[in-house]
C-alpha cells in the first residue's frame, strides 16, 4: 500500500520488539578506545558499580565458573568445555564472542543459543535498571560490557551448574574479568594480535592474558612460545597460581571417532577442554580424572565427538542457491583466522580439506609437531618469508598449471585495517603451496555488516559509496607475491581465463590474479555465474578468511 500524501514508497514495516531490543543495543556501540592500561582499563572499575545495580554480586560470587583467555583456540575450547560437562549430566551456560549472524549466539544454554523470548526478558531487566541509575559518574556500560553483565544475568536466573566464560579482549581489563574466584582458569594458544592494545611482544599479550589469573586458583595452558611461558611462570609464581601445562589430545584416545570441530589443530584445543573439565569435576567434589589415564571417559567421548556449534571456524558450506546439477559445484569454506599463526592453521586445514583422500598427513603426525613456529612482526622476518628456503615452491605456485581433482581454489579475503596483510597473506600462501594448493584468483571484498549497528538487518552503504582503498592495498600485496620470481612465462593468466568468467565488467579493479568488487554479493554471484558457465571445472572451492565479520556476512547472504 502506498503511504498517502508520500512520494509513492512503501512505508517501512513497524520494527519487532527483537529489532528494538537489537537497536538499543546498538546505543552502546561508541568510538571510544577499548580498555588498556594507558586509560586505566577505560575504568574498568566501573563493571562493579554495574554489578551493584543489576544486583549480581553474590550470584557470580556463587557461580562455578571456568574462565579461558588466549589468541588462537579459547572459542574451541570453550566450546569442547561446554559439550564434554553438558554430556557429564550439568546444566551449561557458554558465553563467546564476537557472533556471526545473531547477537543470541553469544549465549547459549545446553548448548543452544537461548531463545528469543527469554533474551527480550532479560535484555530489558538489564538494560531499563542501568538506564535508570546512569549518570555522569556512571555513564551507561559500553556494547561488550552491556553484554558480560548479560550473560552473568541470564546465567544465574537459569542456574546453570556451569559458566564457562570466554575472553572478549585480552583478559586483564576484559569484561569477563570481574569475576574473582573462578574455579579453574585456561590459557589457550598465544600469538600477535591485538598488538596496538595488548603490546608488541608475546611477553606483553601473555601478561595481558595472565591478568585473569586469580590467587591459588588452578591454571592450565598448551604449549606457548618460551617468552610467553615465561610470563605466564612469572605471574603464576607471583600470585601463587598452580599452572599446568596440558599436551595435545592423543587422537587415538577417541576410538576412532572424530572430534566435533573440524581442523588438526582442534587436537591442542581438545586436550585444554578434557583438562579443564576434569579440573572442574575435581574441584566441584563431582569426580576425580586420573591424570595419566591412557582412555577418556564415555562422557568426555562424547562431548569431544558430538557435533557442536561454532560457525566461522572451521566450517564448511556448499552454496544450496546455485542452478547446478548438483549443490556441491561452489563450496565455501569459512575461518576466521586473523593473526599470523591462525592463518597457518586456517591454511592448513583448508589445504587438508580440499586434498584427495589419502593425501594428507595424519591427525597423529601434526600432533607431535604442534606447537607450529610463530611469526614475528618485524622487517627482517617479512623479508625471510620472501627469501627462505620456499622460495623454489613458492615460484612454481606462479606457474601451476595443475588443481586439485580438477577443482578449482579461490580465496576471498579482507582484514581489518589494523592487521599487516603483508604477514597474513604471504602465510597463507605458503602455508598453501607446500601442501600442492595455488589459488586460481584471489578476491577482496569489503565487509557488508556495519560496526556501529547490531543485527541481520544491518545495510551498508550503496556500492557507489563504499570505500574501496584498503581493498585496493590488499590486492596489490597479492599481485606482489604472485609475481615474486615470476620468469617470461605468462600463461597462466590464458588459463585463469579460460576457467572462470570475465571478471572487467562487473570488478572494480581486476589483475591476473585477483580482482576488487565492490560488495560481496557482487564478488558471489561472479563466483555463481564462473560454475555455471565453466566446463572444465569439477567445481570451485571458496576460501573465506582474514576477517569474522566477512566470514558472517558470506553466512548471511548464502543461508537467507
Amino acid at each position: 500500500m502506498v503511504e498517502a500524501g508520500g512520494n509513492g514508497s512503501s512505508a517501512p514495516p513497524p520494527a519487532t520488539p527483537y529489532e528494538k531490543a537489537l537497536a538499543a543495543l546498538s546505543s552502546l556501540i561508541t568510538k571510544r578506545s577499548r580498555a588498556d592500561k594507558s586509560n586505566k582499563g577505560d575504568r574498568f572499575d566501573l563493571l562493579f558499580d554495574y554489578l551493584k545495580i543489576l544486583e549480581l554480586e553474590e550470584p557470580i560470587a556463587q557461580m562455578k565458573i571456568i574462565h579461558v583467555a588466549g589468541t588462537k583456540g579459547k572459542g574451541s575450547t570453550c566450546t569442547f568445555t561446554e559439550s564434554i560437562l553438558r554430556h557429564c549430566g550439568f546444566r551449561t551456560g557458554l558465553f563467546t564472542s564476537p557472533h556471526l549472524i545473531d547477537v543470541r549466539e553469544r549465549f547459549r544454554l545446553d548448548g543452544v543459543d537461548i531463545n528469543e523470548e527469554r533474551f527480550l526478558a532479560y535484555f530489558w531487566w538489564c538494560f531499563e535498571r542501568l538506564e535508570e541509575k546512569a549518570t555522569d559518574d556512571i555513564p551507561m556500560p559500553t556494547y561488550f560490557r552491556f553484554l558480560a553483565l548479560l550473560a552473568f544475568k541470564i546465567f544465574a536466573e537459569e542456574q546453570v551448574d556451569v559458566a564457562i566464560l570466554e575472553v572478549g579482549l585480552g583478559g586483564r581489563f576484559d569484561a569477563t574479568n570481574v569475576v574473582q574466584a573462578p574455579v579453574v582458569c585456561g590459557i589457550s594458544s598465544l600469538g600477535y594480535d591485538h598488538m596496538e592494545i595488548l603490546g608488541n611482544t608475546l611477553g606483553a599479550i601473555a601478561g595481558e592474558k595472565a591478568g585473569i589469573f586469580k590467587s591459588r586458583v588452578p591454571a592450565l595452558t598448551v604449549p606457548q612460545p618460551d617468552e610467553a611461558m615465561r610470563v605466564l611462570e612469572e605471574k603464576a609464581s607471583r600470585l601463587d597460581v598452580p599452572l599446568q601445562l596440558v599436551r595435545p589430545l592423543d587422537p587415538n584416545m577417541l576410538n576412532g571417532l572424530k572430534l566435533g570441530l573440524e581442523g588438526e589443530h582442534q587436537f591442542v584445543n581438545a586436550g585444554l577442554a578434557i583438562a579443564l573439565s576434569s579440573t572442574w569435576l575435581q574441584r566441584t567434589g563431582h569426580l576425580e580424572y586420573p591424570e595419566h589415564s591412557t582412555s577418556l571417559p564415555e562422557q568426555y567421548i562424547k562431548g569431544l565427538t558430538a557435533k557442536v556449534s561454532l560457525q566461522g571456524r572451521a566450517q564448511i558450506v556448499p552454496d544450496r542457491f546455485i542452478n547446478s546439477e548438483s549443490p556441491e559445484d561452489l563450496v565455501f569454506y569459512l575461518d576466521g583466522a586473523h593473526s599470523p599463526e591462525s592463518m597457518e592453521i586456517c591454511a592448513r586445514w583448508f589445504s587438508h580439506s580440499v586434498q584427495p583422500p589419502g593425501t594428507s598427513r595424519s591427525s597423529h603426525d601434526w600432533v607431535q609437531r604442534h606447537p607450529i613456529e610463530t611469526v614475528r612482526k618485524n622487517s627482517e622476518q617479512v623479508d625471510a618469508l620472501f627469501y627462505k628456503p620456499w622460495r623454489y615452491s613458492f615460484s612454481s605456485y606462479c606457474y601451476q598449471e595443475k588443481y586439485v581433482d580438477k577443482n578449482l581454489q579461490i580465496l576471498l579475503f579482507n582484514c581489518m585495517s589494523v592487521r599487516d596483510p603483508q604477514l597474513l597473506l604471504p602465510n597463507l600462501m605458503k602455508t598453501c603451496a607446500s601442501h600442492g594448493v595455488y589459488f586460481k584468483k584471489a578476491l577482496f571484498v569489503p565487509n557488508t555488516s556495519v560496526n556501529h549497528k547490531v543485527g541481520s538487518h544491518s545495510l551498508p552503504p550503496t556500492d557507489s559509496q563504499v570505500d574501496l582503498s584498503w581493498q585496493f592495498a590488499l590486492q596489490k600485496v597479492w599481485e606482489n607475491l604472485m609475481m615474486c620470481n615470476k620468469g617470461g612465462d605468462d600463461n597462466s593468466a590464458g588459463t585463469v581465463r579460460e576457467e572462470l568468467t570475465d571478471d572487467k565488467e562487473i570488478a572494480v579493479k581486476s589483475c591476473e590474479n585477483s580482482a576488487v568488487f565492490p560488495s560481496l554479493p557482487s564478488a558471489i554471484q561472479w563466483l555463481r555465474d564462473s560454475v555455471r558457465q565453466s566446463k572444465s571445472v569439477r567445481f570451485q572451492q571458496v576460501l573465506v578468511t582474514g576477517s569474522l565479520h566477512l566470514v558472517g556476512d558470506v553466512l548471511r547472504f548464502i543461508k537467507k
